[in-house]
């Protein structure tokens, strides 16, 4: 079974367990996880969620797009565009559980493995904690709550890591604020048997959890990112980069060079210029027609190809650079589709 659960002692647990696809979500395993926590938050005797993966080796490296991509080549688009509506419905239910919720990222936590933990309550990471929104990277934008989590983060921060898809350890996700709680990997055995054998979340959480490691690359590199990508337009912060020899300019040019020009100018829209102004629900909703419009473009199937498939690391963009890409194209991503709704009843703001 890709999902295993069970309560004990008040606490319902939900272990994603597709190790050898480090428990990357499938639609079965989506359906499957929103079905637990909707039966979980009307039962009484479940005071609290955790939420763990499988292995050694992931959390949960996001939603399983090499099957978005078999759909794709054979011509089934609404099974895309199915997907995605489970997958952002379950992360609005996650955002607006009623009841604690637990991740326990002890491994690779990216993309719509993000969704499904720094969405709920309570975020945990260990020293082997990995976590990332890379799909600049194949041809998509930062989604799954993205357009909420990430600008929570301090500063311009969130677009940093939107546009680049950085890698972050333990205490970079503490010091953003995308994690709450620390503990090393060899802790949360008994983390997990105290809350076992019946000892209340806060009280295990205190007793187990440790001051943050050490300063981390985002908060040492601040000032830089801050002067960086506070510029008005993605158009100015290339060049910017371009121009100074610095490593760390120069690093975050070549990496925004890999990128879908495409993907980092609605990227750029999304987390910067309409994402702030919006509520919860309307950001799930702009995310959801933004994903309706991915499926049906060519960067979005080539960036998957190129990175997971045949592997080339060769991705064929179109247009091949930001200097290419038009305002109106990027606009015509956030009109409204012909799908119907995220979800019918408003979500809360």
């Amino acid at each position: 079974m890709d999902i295993l659960s069970h309560i004990k002692n008040e606490i319902g647990w939900i272990t994603l367990n597709r190790p050898e696809a480090l428990n990357a979500l499938s639609m079965t395993m989506t359906h499957e996880f929103s079905q637990l926590l909707d039966a979980w938050e009307n039962t009484a005797t479940v005071k609290a969620v955790v939420v763990e993966g499988a292995g050694e080796k992931a959390f949960c490296a996001g939603g399983d797009i090499r099957a978005l991509y078999e759909a794709k080549k054979q011509g089934d688009l609404q099974a895309c565009k199915d997907f995605f509506r489970e997958e952002y419905a379950l992360n609005a239910k996650i955002y607006q559980y009623t009841k604690p919720y637990v991740a326990l990222i002890d491994g690779i936590a990216m993309g719509g493995g993000m969704g499904v933990s720094i969405t709920g309550s309570h975020r945990i990471v260990t020293e082997r904690a990995l976590l990332a929104m890379p799909e600049t990277g194949i041809g998509l934008f930062p989604d799954a709550g993205a357009t909420t989590f990430l600008n929570q983060a301090p500063g311009i921060m969130g677009l940093y890591l939107g546009l680049t898809g950085i890698r972050l350890k333990a205490e970079d996700a503490l010091w953003t604020g995308l994690a709450t709680h620390f503990m090393p990997s060899s802790t949360l055995p008994l983390f997990k048997a105290d809350l076992t054998k019946g000892m209340p979340l806060e009280e295990a959480l205190s007793l187990h959890s440790q001051a943050p490691l050490k300063q981390g690359f985002l908060e040492h590199h601040q000032d830089l990112i801050e002067t960086y990508f506070h510029k008005p337009s993605l158009k100015e912060i290339l060049p910017a980069l371009k121009n100074d020899p610095s490593p760390f300019a120069q690093n975050t040019y070549n990496t925004l060079l890999s990128k879908s020009p495409t993907s980092l100018a609605v990227t750029f829209r999304q987390l910067k210029e309409v994402g702030p102004l919006l509520s919860f629900a309307e950001r799930m909703q702009m995310e959801f027609t933004l994903s309706q419009h991915f499926v049906e473009d060519h960067d979005f199937i080539e960036g998957i190809r190129a990175l997971l498939v045949d592997k080339d690391q060769l991705p064929r963009w179109k247009p091949a650079t930001v200097e290419e890409v038009q305002s109106q194209d990027i606009e015509a991503y956030f009109s409204p589709t012909r799908e119907r709704p995220l979800q019918e009843s408003p979500l809360s703001s």
